[in-house]
């Protein structure tokens, strides 16, 4: 037996999940949907359901119920049974046929039991019981019709979506943002006059709300389910105001003590904000090519990370984007294919030029292994060169389905090199470094004056010139490597004037992207209004 990994700890979950859906209606929510799309793919889910049909749905308030030829469901869900979350299980089995509930939640019992407010001392005295599940049970019964029929509430860690062995992701949070200085101000509105907080440095778990505070345990109940899988007793540090909360949380979780007391390994837990390196979110570097997929490619509905591959080239249909929803697309994701996964972890671990090369290397021996006519190549690898050995795949279906994880990432790699958003990648990244030499050398106001002239209504925009999404990252990576810094006259002024700007090239949109829909829906009265470029950077200048 292997041993244990971030990987096996998410393919036990999910093996305890799939014990339990043979002929049944699955209803999955968009995080476990991710987590299993990484972990073990959605072949085997298909697979543990069996029978003549199967059928997956998205967990949401208007999806289907089963009929009466389906007398089984299960949920599975990423969140705490509670709420909204409740009331839509419970609309779909009152309009079902079910005979036999699960409800699977990534949410261990002891966070239900703080969601409902029993006292710490209470619950320590429920430790092997779970009313609230059981409570949820009966409620099961009740809207099957049948008191007689079966329902089951249990507990299963689905927390990460494991990318890479070394690399997991955490989907059912990736909302969770740090705390900014304007969250203080928010904070103090609800705190009377001598407990007010200065600064961020002063928050703590007293201070946030419960909302916020109840997110926080569930991120905790699944870093200790997985610390358990692995054997470890944790030590915790914590570097930003809302990391020190959550490691103080994971130290003080009353679980995580008892099962510290027998843990035999260690590790070392570092909790980060994420705000500590906006500038590497919003900064070209260039060095991963997967940064460059991710960037460009259209994303995969209801995923956070992974990307939508056109695979209309290996097909009879023109691949272009009129052809695109023609054929169901590819992805990144191939937990099942190990040349896929080996190339992925290339792809991951090297610069782009390497990546590229081992996405050639890759085809060619797939080709070769198919006895596949290649020519082979040297030097450069360009676009077609990589299109020309994938089209060889085409009219060979056994050679197509021995390697269509291969060929998804390879696919992959040659739109993201044609994409023209990949050009426009490197014009980023030149000039981040002009804004790095200039802030070396000149003040703020200097900067953003180099700034000024690129900031175009879309009548006077090219395909080369910056959208105002690209304009905004800009501004963010700016203000993110500058740091604190002294307010002059100058400054302001300029200031004023690219917010003079912006506010233009907002107005003169046709379409706003939904990112930019979101940011001025929540924020158009502080950033217009007040004239506040600080509230759109999330950050105050000194």
């Amino acid at each position: 037996m292997s041993s244990p990994s971030v990987l096996s700890f998410t393919q036990q979950g999910w093996e305890q999940v799939l014990a339990k859906v043979k002929r049944a209606v699955v209803y999955l929510d968009a995080a476990c949907a991710e987590s299993l799309h990484w972990g073990c793919g959605s072949t085997r889910l298909l697979e543990a359901v069996g029978g003549p049909a199967c059928h997956l749905r998205e967990f949401e308030p208007g999806a289907v119920g089963g009929g009466a030829e389906q007398p089984k469901a299960v949920f599975v869900l990423s969140c705490l049974l509670k709420g909204r979350t409740v009331e839509t299980i419970r609309d779909i089995v009152c309009r079902s046929h079910f005979q036999y509930c699960v409800v699977v939640t990534a949410v261990s019992h002891a966070v239900h039991l703080t969601a409902n407010h029993v006292p710490a001392a209470a619950a320590a005295e429920l430790e092997g019981q779970q009313p609230v599940f059981e409570q949820l049970e009966e409620k099961l019964c009740e809207w099957m019709g049948n008191m007689n029929y079966t329902a089951e509430v249990l507990h299963v860690p689905l927390l990460l979506a494991p990318a890479a062995p070394h690399l997991a992701l955490t989907p059912a949070f990736a909302s969770l943002f740090p705390l900014l200085l304007q969250d203080v101000h928010l904070l103090n509105s609800a705190r009377p006059d001598k407990r007010r907080l200065a600064s961020l440095g002063e928050v703590d778990s007293t201070a946030l709300t419960p909302e916020l505070l109840l997110q926080i345990r569930c991120l905790v109940s699944g870093l200790s389910s997985l610390c358990e899988h692995l054997g470890v007793r944790e030590e915790c540090f914590a570097v930003g105001s809302l990391s020190r909360v959550i490691a103080a949380d994971l130290a003080n979780y009353a679980p995580a003590k008892n099962r510290r007391k027998s843990a035999v390994g260690r590790a070392s837990v570092v909790f980060v904000d994420r705000t500590l390196d906006l500038t590497g979110a919003v900064g070209h570097h260039g060095d991963n090519f997967v940064e460059k997929i991710i960037s460009v490619l259209p994303q995969l509905p209801g995923h956070t990370n992974d990307v939508m591959v056109n695979m209309a080239e290996l097909t009879a249909l023109q691949a272009d984007e009129d052809n695109q929803d023609m054929v169901a697309p590819g992805c990144l994701a191939q937990p099942n294919d190990s040349a896929a996964k080996a190339l992925w972890e290339a792809l991951l671990n090297t610069k782009c030029k390497e990546a590229v090369m081992e996405v050639r290397r890759h085809l060619v021996e797939a080709a070769s292994r198919e006895n596949l006519p290649i020519k082979m190549s040297m030097g450069r690898v360009t676009p077609g060169q990589l299109t020309s050995y994938i089209q060889l795949f085409k009219n060979n279906l056994s050679a197509l389905m021995n390697h269509c994880g291969l060929l998804q990432l390879g696919l992959a790699t040659v739109q993201t090199l044609k994409h023209p958003q990949t050009a426009k990648w490197d014009n980023f990244l030149a000039f981040e470094r002009l804004l790095l030499q200039s802030l070396g050398e000149s003040a703020m106001s200097v900067v953003l004056s180099q700034l000024l002239p690129l900031i175009k209504p879309a009548a006077r925009r090219t395909k080369d010139d910056y959208s105002p999404e690209e304009l905004l990252i800009l501004l963010i990576y700016i203000y993110s490597v500058t740091g604190d810094f002294p307010v002059d006259e100058d400054l302001g002024e300029t200031e004023e004037k690219v917010k003079r700007a912006l506010a233009q090239v907002f107005c003169e949109e046709s379409e706003l992207s939904p990112l930019l829909q979101k940011i001025t829906v929540r924020n158009c009265g502080r950033i217009f209004h007040e004239g506040s470029l600080e509230v759109l950077l999330g950050r105050k200048v000194q």
